[in-house]
């Protein structure tokens, strides 16, 4: 069934669609990204990672509190569901990938995937730029980092093992809800807990490090279920943990708000209320270095159940290890005895 397209107005037009009668449905429509280059650097002190690659553009896992959607507004297109059904993607991503390597600057620095829309969205399943790119990853032997919403990443358990053995290879499932009913409210397209769960299991049994990511926490909502997630992902192999506070910014506020109202009316007001103690009486804080933290006891009661529970159940912090230094990574042929015949 279609989601009635639906989109706060943009900070960058001057005119904004409203609809007399019901909306039309929004259907995904698939767009080439022409983009001359794939790795994106990153300086901000709020995230881990310094390089990540991106090979979709948009999101059809439809998670309304999502903070990439102002993105696609750059695009002429709106941060609601233009966002879930107006995906680019960038099908010369692999040779981009491949030309970045063979550049002389590139050292081997670890790549996350992905830090804008999952990688392993629906549309991997027929286009396989994921995979593509994780095998260039192989064949240079560089380290990567994945995050990911999807149970897809089990069609791929081989390849992320073999990356492993000679790169390191580390995946963080983000799973912010353990009640499956709630999770489909706030994330319409994207697999159940229950699918996350074994695909972590999947891949700790083949021996790739993962861990979960309880992102974002949405105070009011899902901070309940933080002890079940950890102790499920836990029981499934998870070695880290990490929390998250949602972020709203611009026009991901009224659009979350909008979407609450609708699925949880009789909660919306105390969720939103919640929030807004945690920000300081805003949705959202976009300084550096604050975008996901909170303030306030409240917050704080919240990040105390957090490391009560990761103690308690022995996990580790933050994303994983850092790769060996030096890396691993070389080029396909280098530092091997070349003839000439």
């Amino acid at each position: 069934m279609f989601t009635p397209t639906a989109n706060p107005p943009s900070r960058f037009e001057e005119m904004h669609v409203e609809y007399d009668e019901e909306a039309p449905p929004a259907r995904l429509r698939v767009y080439d990204d022409d983009s001359k280059s794939l790795l994106s650097e990153n300086d901000s002190p709020d995230l881990p990672f310094r390089w990540s690659i991106n090979p979709y553009r948009g999101c059809s896992h439809g998670c309304t509190y999502c903070y990439a959607r102002p993105s696609h507004e750059y695009l002429g297109w709106g941060a609601g569901t233009d966002f879930d059904t107006r995906i680019l993607v960038k099908r010369n991503a692999p040779a981009l990938l491949k030309a970045a390597f063979d550049a002389p600057s590139w050292a081997g620095e670890r790549i996350l995937f992905s830090g804008n829309t999952d990688c392993y969205q629906p549309l991997e399943v027929r286009l396989g730029l994921t995979r593509a790119l994780l095998e260039v990853c192989l064949r240079y032997q560089n380290p990567v980092a994945l995050i990911t919403k999807s149970n897809l990443i089990e069609r791929d358990v081989a390849l992320l093992a073999d990356l492993h053995r000679v790169a390191t290879a580390r995946v963080t499932f983000s799973i912010p809800f353990h009640d499956a009913a709630l999770g489909r409210a706030i994330e319409p397209g994207a697999p159940t807990p229950s699918r996350r769960y074994r695909a972590l299991r999947t891949l700790a049994a083949a021996g790739i490090p993962v861990g979960v990511n309880i992102g974002p926490v949405i105070p009011g909502l899902n901070d309940r279920d933080i002890p079940a997630i950890l102790k499920a992902a836990k029981e499934a192999g998870a070695r880290w943990a990490s929390l998250l506070l949602v972020r709203l910014p611009g026009p991901v506020a009224p659009y979350f708000e909008a979407r609450l109202r609708e699925a949880l009316p009789l909660r919306a007001d105390g969720v939103l209320a919640r929030i807004r103690r945690a920000r300081g009486g805003k949705l959202h804080d976009g300084r550096f270095g604050h975008r996901f933290r909170g303030e306030g006891e409240e917050w704080e009661a919240t990040r105390a159940l957090f490391h009560v529970w990761r103690d308690k159940l022995g996990y580790g912090d933050g994303y994983g290890e850092t790769p060996p230094a030096p890396s691993a990574f070389r080029r396909p042929g280098e530092g091997r005895q070349m003839g000439l015949f």
